[in-house]
């Protein structure tokens, strides 16, 4: 589904360049759920928004259901972001003059058209995911989890190869960062989902079939989940920190 190989990227701040990314690799399967941590400056934003389509990468190769990012112009790129991936921001990012079925909505309205179908997706995700009491409802009169839910929702509305979420249980309570984790594993089991989610939080990570960890820019090591949910974020934070003390 995803698949990253030798990904270079820099910044050049005026005589100086910054290497943030250093040849990574790795790949993503269809209806897996993925995970990159890393310290910070660690490069873990700048791979996703590379992967977003949002910033151009120095050298390698993006590949989303056999689309090639690469090369391609502004136009094709955008058109790509805004039909075959969904975003989760860490900050939620709904309107707040719409309902929450309204910006559930959202990535079809912008296309257009929202056709019946379309309207039948929005009823069933919120059912799906414990909000339809809320759609009706607007952002400021709900809390920070159900604003979270609202978003995996939306994420989900054009059907996409790939969700890509950015710290989505960042300015969450414990209580709320589960429930916007266990709606992640619901939409993977139930539409087959493939998601691929920067965290900072080990205990949303531990979700995970796998943890990426990302240190200076390259893979320090990857951990695939093999037993029960808290002896993988045992293993996570074992890794961690021995990632942190050798630099």
């Amino acid at each position: 589904m995803l698949y990253v190989k030798n990904l270079y990227k820099s910044y050049q701040t005026g005589k100086n360049k910054y290497q943030v990314l250093n040849g990574v690799d790795f790949c993503v399967e269809k209806g897996e759920f993925v995970a990159v941590m890393g310290p910070s400056g660690s490069g873990k934003t700048t791979l996703l928004n590379c992967i977003s389509c949002y910033i151009p990468f120095d050298k390698g190769e993006i590949t989303i259901g056999g689309t090639n990012l690469a090369g391609q112009s502004e136009t094709r790129l955008a058109h790509f972001r805004n039909t075959q991936l969904g975003f989760v921001f860490q900050d939620f990012m709904l309107l707040d003059g719409l309902t929450i079925r309204e910006n559930i909505l959202v990535p079809r309205i912008v296309q257009g058209e929202v056709p019946q179908e379309a309207e039948e997706l929005a009823d069933r995700l919120t059912a799906m995911f414990g909000i339809q009491h809320i759609a009706n409802k607007y952002p400021a009169e709900i809390s920070g989890g159900e604003k979270q839910r609202a978003a995996v929702a939306r994420s989900l509305i054009n059907n996409p190869l790939i969700i890509l979420a950015d710290e989505p249980t960042g300015n969450l309570d414990s209580k709320s960062s589960r429930a916007v984790i266990e709606s992640f594993g619901e939409a993977r089991r139930r539409m087959k989902a493939t998601i691929f989610m920067v965290t900072h939080d080990s205990f949303a990570a531990s979700f995970c079939d796998r943890v990426i960890l990302l240190k200076d820019g390259s893979i320090y090591r990857q951990l695939k989940r093999q037993g029960e949910r808290g002896e993988f974020q045992d293993q996570l934070l074992t890794a961690i920190k021995e990632m942190t003390q050798y630099r």
